[in-house]
């Protein structure tokens, strides 16, 4: 096994909560304890002179940023999906970059993609994106292939769609570093049930979701997520899982205490919503990929759901937005 020592360095965003990269603090903590010896040096910076403290009271005191670091392994940017960066100054850019030409690792945890993308160092990279920032990600980043993977690493490019992810990915990470049977150890110290792979879904299974292991559920289920912009009659899904339609309708009664119908119209509504906080996509583009013939239509089922119409809906979280803004700069 290598001894040699690793030093990482991780910038959080302005913004962040510290405990988004507990995940992979932890990872590097239980391998030099249980490697007994130091596999990793590890820093934490932030951009401006003040501490993070968050609405908890967590404090993580500041050490700035001053892009004067040699020997560094790997680098990684920290953003919350609720404080996504929106802007990354030449000045940044340029060290990212320098960092990136002296061979070191750069890597995104959860929000800090959004960093990295904007730099210009994901164009034509692979990278793990949470499945709520996705549709957001890919407007904002065509040239960057966005995967709903757990993580992905392309290149000398690393990136956690968050949470539980980045655990898999230090872990992935440590055994290539130190071998599988470090990483090994580090899961079982950490009381993690294996090591995933990168390629795994983000997502829980949908049986799980659903509360229910029925197979013809689940079957149609998958069929209404797979059929968002064009949705399917509940017939013609009851054909596809070969029952009735009668027999259709008492499964999504017994389990899940509605009609396939109005079930699909919540799915496809809840896609919508979340496409209307994610996307700059229009009110009626965002209503005919969900499947609703025209703008009326859309809004009325909106309201009729939300209690609001998705234009009141977008302007509200954008005003919200705002504000979190102006008070974080204030």
């Amino acid at each position: 096994m290598a001894s040699e020592l690793r030093s990482v360095a991780f910038l959080l965003w302005p913004g962040c909560h510290p405990a988004t990269l507990m995940s992979g603090l932890s990872v590097l903590r239980s391998a030099n304890r249980m490697a007994g010896y130091g596999c990793y040096s590890v820093q934490c910076y932030t951009l401006g002179n003040e501490p993070i403290i968050t609405d908890e009271g967590w404090q993580l005191p500041a050490r700035t940023w001053t892009g004067c670091h040699t020997g560094l392994s790997r680098f990684w940017l920290v953003a919350d999906s609720s404080s996504i960066p929106e802007v990354v100054s030449p000045h940044l850019t340029h060290q990212f970059k320098a960092l990136a030409r002296e061979g070191v690792a750069l890597g995104g945890l959860e929000g800090g993609v959004f960093a990295l993308a904007m730099a210009g160092l994901l164009d034509n990279h692979r990278c793990a994106v949470h499945w709520r920032l996705i549709d957001e990600f890919r407007e904002r980043f065509p040239g960057v292939q966005a995967t709903s993977q757990l993580f992905e690493q392309d290149r000398g490019r690393l990136s956690s769609s968050g949470c539980q992810a980045t655990v898999d990915l230090f872990l992935c990470q440590l055994a290539e570093d130190y071998g599988h049977d470090l990483a090994a150890l580090v899961a079982e110290d950490l009381i993690a049930e294996r090591i995933r792979d990168g390629g795994e879904r983000q997502r829980i299974p949908l049986r799980n979701r659903l509360g229910s292991t029925h197979p013809k559920l689940t079957q149609a289920v998958i069929l209404m997520e797979s059929n968002i912009e064009e949705p399917l009659t509940t017939d013609e899904i009851a054909r596809h899982v070969c029952v009735s339609r009668r027999q259709l309708e008492r499964i999504f009664k017994q389990y899940l205490n509605s009609v396939p119908s109005q079930y699909y119209l919540e799915l496809r509504l809840n896609r919508a919503r979340q496409m209307l906080m994610q996307t700059s996509k229009s009110i009626i583009q965002i209503g005919l990929s969900c499947g609703f013939s025209s703008g009326p239509h859309f809004s009325s089922a909106y309201r009729n759901c939300f209690g609001i119409t998705p234009r009141e809906d977008r302007n509200q979280r954008r005003a919200q937005q705002a504000m979190e803004i102006t008070i974080k700069e204030s």
